[in-house]
């Protein structure tokens, strides 16, 4: 399978396994959780794949490091902006995007280990 194909596998496991969770939330909250996870999806799979193309370039420190800064940055709005404008609610919305983003980052490295391990695929 290709760097691509194990990328986009790795990241329906997730959206799949991220809305199953969205589905076994309490209703009260599923909305916010929803979006944290929607979010988080639109955030990380794009960073990802951009990251893992440039694996073994001169720019891949910048592009990780830019793409870290992006996933904080977000995460740190979202906290300050959500908590105040969601309340009580906004801790299903943070958690989850959280949850998503470290479960696309654990797909993004392993992607990374395999593509760029010394055996054979």
């Amino acid at each position: 399978m290709s760097l691509a194909g194990r990328y986009l596998a790795g990241v329906a496991v997730v959206a799949a396994a991220a809305a199953g969770a969205v589905a076994a939330v309490p209703p009260e909250i599923r909305v916010e959780a929803g979006w944290g996870a929607g979010v988080g999806l639109l955030l990380q799979a794009p960073l990802g794949w951009w990251a893992l193309r440039e694996i073994g370039t001169e720019r891949f420190f910048g592009v990780w490091g830019l793409g870290m800064l992006v996933r904080f940055t977000v995460v740190g709005i979202a906290g300050l902006v959500v908590t105040r404008a969601l309340g009580g609610r906004a801790g299903p919305m943070l958690g989850s995007m959280v949850g998503v983003l470290i479960a696309l980052l654990l797909v993004e490295g392993i992607t990374a280990l395999r593509e760029h391990s010394r055996d054979d695929h």
